[in-house]
């Protein structure tokens, strides 16, 4: 069903629906963030993976992710797939590559 929903979104893009498509995969974007990160990477203390981000930055960027501004798609499927410090890496049984592809197009730095 998501691998479809993507190839609509590519056909959506490639015909002029560029817009509704990554709103699309934004909200299936977010939805996954909410059920396999939010526990960890909210905003907000009793966020253990927020709380370690704010003491590597010390202020430097936001420590919780959805308020970032650099992190590329790149970033976020190396880190979900690898693993970092004690946050375990994410099998495809998991997080589908489809799912992934959608959390890394919502936590990217937004164009204007």
């Amino acid at each position: 069903m998501m691998k479809r929903a993507l190839w609509l979104a590519g056909a959506l893009t490639a015909f002029g629906g560029g817009a509704q498509a990554q709103d699309t995969l934004a909200a299936r974007g977010n939805e996954v963030f909410q059920y396999w990160c939010a526990a960890c990477h909210a905003p907000g203390p009793r966020h253990p993976g927020t709380q370690a981000l704010e003491v590597l930055y010390k202020g430097a960027k936001p420590a919780a992710l959805e308020q970032r501004t650099d992190m590329l798609p790149e970033l976020t499927r190396a880190f979900v797939r690898t693993g970092v410090s004690v946050m375990p890496p994410f099998r495809k049984t998991e997080i589908s590559d489809a799912d992934l592809e959608a959390l890394a197009a919502y936590l990217a730095p937004k164009t204007q």
